[in-house]
């Protein structure tokens, strides 16, 4: 299954805004508003819960600077990862536009695409705020 943000616009440079995700302290400003749980764990992994959701423990996997950030499943049983994809658009102006992929059976699929294309279009519309 895989799942695409809307491509977001943001008045800074791809540095920055790679910075920032790089950063995974940062995610919890970027979370919807029922988070009933985030916890970061180490310098490259953080776990996270919504309300009514089990926990998510995501790990960075990946940072090609100044375009790409990879996050991953860390353990669990499902395999999934989620990439920001950065590109430059003119001075300090950029796009950021979250991928989502994953493996799972269909009735899976079904069950979690809604919620998961919701969550990573609020991931990626809270960016320019919180950068």
């Amino acid at each position: 299954m895989n799942l695409q943000s809307p491509k977001i616009s943001i008045d800074k440079s791809p540095e920055d805004i790679c910075n920032f995700l790089a950063n995974v302290k940062n995610f919890e400003s970027l979370m919807p508003e029922n988070i009933s749980k985030f916890e970061v764990l180490s310098d490259d992994t953080f776990v996270f819960a919504l309300k009514g959701m089990p926990e998510i423990v995501l790990k960075k996997k990946e940072v090609i600077p100044p375009n790409k950030i990879v996050l991953g499943a860390a353990g669990g049983k499902i395999d999934f990862s989620l990439e920001g994809v950065i590109t430059k658009t003119a001075d300090e102006k950029s796009e950021v536009q979250l991928n989502f992929s994953g493996d799972f059976n269909p009735m899976m699929a079904m069950m979690i695409k809604s919620p998961i294309t919701k969550f990573i279009e609020t991931l990626a519309s809270n960016i320019p705020q919180a950068i």
